[in-house]
């Protein structure tokens, strides 16, 4: 498996032609970047701007893993409001296409929501018309994946859908796109369920994997800690995803990051990514 980092684990303060720089340092395989509404590497970016990170990217030795966003908390694929879908699905669009730019062969994608405890006033969607709404939305998205030859990964986030990994495999089914599948953060599910489990069951719907760790006791948003300080059973993981014959990448995406000297945070993360993929 190949040791990737997001780009929301670095201090908001810094560029992304810095993150890539230090993450080739901290001894990462690869990056993630994300898809922003403005400012770099956002929907107003000019391709040129595009095919910059992925030069920066090549000059200094290090790949560029997948393409999130994290603006499918603002404009969701399953909102009660038709406008709100379709700027949702134009985002989806325009982060394919940017991947495609970036030579990258994933995209992250959060589903949807019914509900969303950690934003304040978060519209909430009848289970059944979210679900509906979902899978209209990826069975459109999954052709334009297909064209640009760049693959959805949906995440199982703290949306109050897709709540199990039985679930989210048949949801994926029913798309039934080689170009649509999971994005599996390992720490997301901590909260309810063994990510082990959804290892095994998701199986080769596997598209990319988000490491994180999570401390069951604290509960809540405070409940995500450094790797290997919280509750995620990481040998276990391992014997899951080499027992699917998952050899691409893991990614870090560390949240919350340091109050202070926020560098470091992907220092130790690289060495706990190190112990848990037998790399000393």
């Amino acid at each position: 498996m190949k040791k990737g980092i997001n780009i929301w684990s670095f201090p908001g303060s810094m560029k992304v032609e810095q993150c890539i720089s230090v993450a080739k340092k901290a001894g990462f395989d690869g990056i993630e970047l994300a898809l922003n509404e403005t400012g770099q590497l956002s929907l107003e970016s000019p391709e040129s701007e595009i095919k910059e990170y992925r030069k920066i990217a090549d000059d200094q030795g290090i790949a560029l893993s997948s393409l999130a966003s994290g603006l499918y908390w603002t404009y969701s694929l399953t909102s009660g409001h038709a406008q709100t879908r379709l700027k949702a699905k134009d985002i989806v669009k325009k982060q394919l296409e940017n991947a495609a730019i970036l030579g990258v062969d994933t995209i992250l994608v959060v589903p949807g929501a019914v509900g969303v405890d950690f934003i304040p006033d978060s519209e909430v969607v009848p289970y059944d018309q979210a679900y509906d709404y979902a899978l209209e939305a990826f069975n459109e998205l999954s052709a334009v994946a297909q064209s640009l030859k760049v693959s959805i990964g949906i995440e199982n986030v703290w949306n109050k859908f897709l709540l199990s990994p039985l679930e989210m495999r048949d949801f994926i089914d029913k798309i039934n796109s080689p170009y649509v599948g999971a994005y599996f953060d390992v720490g997301n599910v901590l909260y309810a369920g063994y990510p082990e489990h959804w290892i095994s069951i998701l199986n080769k719907r596997i598209k990319k994997v988000h490491f994180k760790d999570y401390r069951r006791a604290a509960g809540g948003l405070h409940g995500f800690v450094d790797l290997l300080a919280g509750d995620v059973n990481y040998p276990e993981v391992m014997k899951a995803l080499q027992a699917i014959g998952y050899d691409d990448y893991v990614i870090a995406e560390m949240i919350p990051g340091y109050t202070h000297h926020g560098e470091q945070i992907i220092y130790n993360t690289s060495g706990a990514m190190d112990a848990i993929l037998g790399r000393k």
